[in-house]
């Protein structure tokens, strides 16, 4: 067989595949969150969210609405470095981002069935 036609029947195969992956994986909402960052910040996010008073308050102050945080856990980055992981009950993870030209640290309490905003500190542009 000609180097030609394997390289066909390669292509054929590798473009029939990939159609049919599209077909099974088009309808779901399959994501790629392999990295600690980004399943730390998935993890949060499908949780349900308090906000502690302080955090309301910080908030408040800067002019930004709850919709704020949830645009930072979903373009954040997590600093492992300055969270809290080590706790055997809720740990405490610091995520950091730009929000509206601001840039936003924010501290959450993460337990088994509740993420909790502890507090909001900022830094303009």
């Amino acid at each position: 067989m000609k180097l030609i036609h394997r390289i066909a029947y390669y292509l054929g195969g590798f473009i029939i595949g990939i159609i049919i992956l599209l077909f099974f994986l088009g309808g779901k909402k399959a994501s790629c969150d392999y990295s600690p960052n980004a399943r730390t910040l998935k993890n949060i996010r499908l949780k349900e969210r308090s906000f502690s008073s302080e955090a309301l308050m910080s908030l408040r102050t800067i002019q930004l609405d709850t919709s704020a945080i949830s645009q930072l856990l979903i373009d954040g980055n997590v600093l492992f470095s300055e969270s809290n992981t080590d706790l055997d009950s809720c740990k405490q993870y610091v995520i950091e981002g730009v929000v509206q030209t601001q840039n936003l640290r924010i501290r959450f309490e993460n337990c088994k069935t509740k993420a909790t905003l502890l507090s909001v500190d900022t830094n303009s542009n």
